[in-house]
């Protein structure tokens, strides 16, 4: 198993634009709350802006998107809306996986899904295989996915593995769910809220955050363009000066 490297050992290269982008799609409910409408309804919006965003990523020849689509605290939001929102992955599963393929776009969950049941892991495990030789855009769905609970398997996997001399951060990089995708250059977290929430804890190290007040069904191209001008803007240093960087342009 092989992992990239992690920012805090090694020296990233760095573009104006992200390689990885990860999101996590905040203000489903609220949207639909602000249109009398039942939260469902939100959440049926949302997938527009997935469409959206997975298309300007791709055009962009951005090579990463996670999205966070159900955290392992989602469990405690109301049972109907858990049900529906299970019910609304597999229906996506149903109609999106074909398009994606045809698109080029490999597609990959992480997160402990055989909480979801069968059907849920059965298609989900045939899109991965269906999508796993494209070449394009790696499209990433975290569902009962927490950055705690990911360190925990990484840590546990290295056990059962039995794996000899020090553990450490490519040892334990190399079991975590996203080994196969750089740390994620750009955060982008919709919905007003200016918090991570329990995701990607490891990988977010330095990853450059972009908070925005728009509702996720609102999130068009548009958006997304205007958080990768924000991220251009930065200077990421990884812990050096700014005269450092000068000095090594």
């Amino acid at each position: 198993m092989t992992a990239f490297g992690s920012s805090t050992g090694t020296l990233p290269q760095t573009s104006d634009l992200p390689q990885h982008v990860a999101i996590i799609m905040d203000g489903n409910g609220r949207w639909a709350s602000n249109r009398l409408l039942p939260r469902a309804a939100g959440h049926k919006a949302g997938l527009g802006a997935v469409r959206a965003v997975v298309k300007g990523c791709a055009e962009r020849g951005i090579g990463f998107l996670t999205l966070f689509a159900f955290s392992s605290e989602n469990w405690r939001r109301p049972a109907d809306e858990v049900g529906f929102l299970t019910r609304l992955f597999l229906s996506t599963l149903d109609r999106e996986v074909d398009r994606l393929n045809r698109n080029n776009v490999r597609f990959r969950v992480i997160g402990a899904i055989d909480a979801f049941g069968d059907a849920v892991c059965e298609r989900v495990r045939a899109a991965e295989a269906l999508t796993a030789g494209n070449t394009g855009l790696t499209l990433t769905v975290a569902a009962n996915y927490g950055g705690r609970w990911d360190i925990l398997q990484a840590v546990e996997r290295l056990r059962r593995a039995e794996h000899q001399g020090p553990i450490d951060e490519a040892a334990l990089a190399a079991h975590l769910s996203m080994h196969y995708a750089p740390e994620p250059d750009l955060f982008i977290r919709t919905g007003g809220e200016a918090r991570i929430s329990n995701f990607l804890l490891w990988q977010l190290a330095y990853t450059e955050f972009h908070f925005t007040d728009t509702l996720w069904p609102d999130f068009d191209d548009a958006s997304l363009a205007e958080a990768i001008a924000s991220y251009a803007r930065r200077e990421r240093r990884f812990g050096r000066t700014s005269e450092q960087l000068q000095q090594s342009d």
